[in-house]
């Protein structure tokens, strides 16, 4: 539970949240982060947001997964770097995939993970994400925004998110930090494994017609 947990608040706290039409709030609207916020500020936002967005409508999410995903697309596709994250991911196999295989790997790495965690965010309770205080200067290669998440049993787990600036001048998330392990290091070794054994090709063709299923199969084979 406290993987899918931490890993659904990490998909909704990488970007700015654009309140659903069920949880319309003009005062909470109006605190969401702007275009040109600063990491910490966009990650201040969303943890207001979220407690909007989930909070208080957990029986209607349970019920229509389909609309917990929305929500999560909504907060987190725009403002989180799926490209280049995926590069990441894929490690050396990025410099021999071509650029239709990239992008065909990121859209259903993304889609995957999102449908394999989406029901972790039902566990999300209201005020759960503390941000820390922000120490240094922002580097617009990788600057770090650390977390404390509290579980309903009282204890606190550490979640860093690792924001860079992109081209347009966005800050974007490409990295999930828990308790010290990186989501691009967890699942790039998954997805070294997986190449090696089936292919690149065979690998995205699982992850566009299985999903979820492609992931849990990577992760029990890794011991996960």
């Amino acid at each position: 539970m406290l993987r899918s947990l931490v890993l659904a608040t990490a998909l909704a706290l990488g970007g700015t949240l654009a309140t659903p039409a069920f949880a319309q709030n003009s005062a909470a609207a109006s605190q969401a982060p702007a275009a040109d916020a600063t990491p910490v500020q966009v990650v201040q936002g969303i943890a207001h947001e979220l407690d909007v967005a989930v909070a208080g409508h957990k029986a209607e999410l349970a019920k229509n997964k389909e609309k917990l995903i929305s929500i999560i697309n909504q907060v987190f596709r725009p403002h989180f770097d799926v490209d280049y994250a995926a590069i990441l991911v894929l490690g050396q196999h990025a410099r021999e995939a071509t650029p239709e295989q990239r992008s065909r790997f990121a859209k259903a790495f993304y889609e995957s993970i999102t449908h394999r965690y989406a029901e972790g965010l039902l566990n999300y309770t209201q005020g759960a994400v503390k941000v820390l205080p922000f120490n240094g200067s922002l580097n617009d290669r990788r600057t770090v925004v650390r977390t404390v998440v509290m579980m309903d049993n009282g204890k606190t787990v550490s979640v860093d998110y690792a924001f860079r600036k992109t081209q347009d001048g966005q800050w974007k998330a490409y990295d999930v930090i828990i308790e010290g392990i990186s989501y691009i290091t967890n699942y790039r070794n998954q997805v070294d494994a997986e190449i090696r054994k089936i292919g690149l090709d065979q690998l995205i063709k699982n992850l566009e017609t299985q999903g979820a299923q492609a992931l849990k199969s990577m992760e029990k084979d890794q011991g996960h």
